[in-house]
């Protein structure tokens, strides 16, 4: 609960009476002033203080002389050959023989033309190549990677394996892998797997298969 002032010692209370008294007398006596002191007298400052003369002298601008260079170092003496070395010395003839029949060089042997072999392995041929059991005989050769299973890991590897006429991979090559060791893993065992060689008209010839390789944990 707030306390109340007393009316008798609250300054607030008289503060705009103050001010408007204050503002009155200071208004009359500012009017007093301009009336009784309308003017101001000056009056003159004399300097009564001797002046002083300052002599200034010109000084001769000093002109700095810089050391002469230091004489140049003397050649280093080097012994000339005595005349017995220079009678030692054999001039070969230099004379040019214009009679002289000169044998034209042999002409370089002629470039090989190297021929461009037919890729050996076939695209597409009427039976393609299948693994020996299917793609489940790919997939128990798989070793999963430890590093993928802690990653998790997942997806399909594509390899492109080149079959040749008995069923064995030649080689291998990625064409589309997801990482963490996995590729490595699906070539490896699409290079173990055996196949049943493609055929063309009923001969057996090489081709190149894409083999899908699946990761999943289980």
């Amino acid at each position: 609960m707030a306390l109340k002032k007393n009316p008798k010692f609250d300054l607030k209370l008289h503060y705009k009476r103050i001010f408007e008294i204050s503002l009155i007398i200071s208004l009359a006596v500012l009017i007093l002033a301009f009336k009784f002191f309308p003017k101001f007298q000056k009056q003159d400052v004399e300097f009564d203080a001797p002046q002083e003369l300052i002599n200034v002298e010109d000084v001769a601008a000093t002109k700095q002389e810089t050391p002469p260079p230091p004489p140049p170092k003397p050649p280093i003496p080097i012994e000339a050959p005595s005349d017995d070395v220079l009678e030692d010395i054999e001039i070969s003839d230099t004379e040019l023989n214009v009679d002289e029949e000169v044998t034209a060089p042999p002409p370089p042997p002629p470039a090989e033309e190297v021929e461009e072999e037919e890729p050996a392995f076939f695209v597409a041929v009427e039976e393609m190549p299948e693994p020996i059991g299917g793609i489940a005989a790919i997939q128990k050769l798989i070793v999963y990677p430890e590093i993928a299973k802690r990653a998790g890991v997942q997806g399909r590897v594509y390899v492109k394996a080149f079959v040749n006429e008995n069923g064995s991979v030649q080689k291998v090559e990625l064409i589309k892998g997801i990482g963490a060791g996995c590729d490595e893993a699906a070539m490896e065992a699409v290079q173990k797997t055996k196949f049943k060689p493609g055929k063309q008209r009923g001969k057996a010839v090489k081709v190149q298969v894409t083999v899908p390789v699946l990761f999943k944990l289980q």
